[in-house]
């Protein structure tokens, strides 16, 4: 997200008092910012920022061949040394992480609203905050004020994309005849909310890491705009 920490000070400039806006202004130094200038740094920022966030994650193989790639839940190995020997049930884990990373895949493409929805909820000390404070400051701020909203809304869309690719099903039925089997104690991992933590945890990493390359690397900074406000961070 290369235009974040940006786009997180753009947003209350369209909607903060004049007065607060005009603050804004004169922080950034000596090179004013006009209304013209803030109104095409959010439309580049809501076009390419938010859009760049879940770009990789969101490709084929963006969960499943990355860093980012998601596991199954601890509790799961029990299930898998229980059934890899029971014929159906052979390829469980490599079939039920596929299927479980497809679906992460397809839910971050949606992910764009809801974060854009989370950062709208900013104050304008919030902002000011973030553009001079630590490298990671816009990636702490989301996730400490929107994490929960962000999973509320979040992981109907995991469940969406779970189903759409037999996960739930797949991983039912193996804890279905894992709970049969006699003399274990009976589990029910929640598999969408495993997911959906994991798929967020990516997501915010990935966010950490376009902030960090946006503030420390002036190359990054694509448009005169960037650099005459993040200069200010420097």
């Amino acid at each position: 997200m290369k235009f974040l920490p940006f786009m997180l000070m753009s947003l209350f400039l369209v909607a903060c008092d004049p007065k607060d806006v005009q603050k804004v202004l004169d922080s950034v130094g000596s090179g004013m910012l006009s209304n013209a200038d803030v109104a095409a740094a959010l439309k580049q920022a809501l076009d390419k920022g938010v859009d760049q966030s879940v770009k990789t994650l969101s490709a084929q193989d963006g969960y499943y061949a990355s860093v980012y790639k998601i596991l199954l839940p601890e509790e799961a190995t029990k299930i898998i040394d229980k059934l890899k020997f029971i014929p159906g049930f052979t390829n469980l884990e490599e079939e039920a992480i596929k299927k479980i990373n497809k679906a992460a895949e397809d839910a971050a493409s949606k992910a764009g609203p809801i974060f854009l929805n989370a950062i709208k909820q900013m104050t304008f000390d919030d902002a000011m905050g973030i553009l001079m404070g630590e490298k990671n400051a816009a990636t702490t701020y989301l996730h400490n004020k929107t994490y929960q909203p962000l999973y509320g809304e979040f992981k109907p869309v995991m469940v969406s994309s779970l189903n759409k690719f037999g996960a739930l099903d797949l991983w039912s039925d193996a804890i279905n005849k894992y709970n049969s089997l006699p003399f274990v104690t009976r589990i029910n991992p929640d598999l969408a909310d495993h997911v959906t933590s994991k798929a967020l945890v990516g997501l915010f990493a990935l966010v950490e890491k376009k902030e960090l390359g946006i503030r420390s690397d002036v190359s990054q900074r694509t448009s005169d705009l960037l650099r005459k406000v993040f200069a200010k961070q420097d």
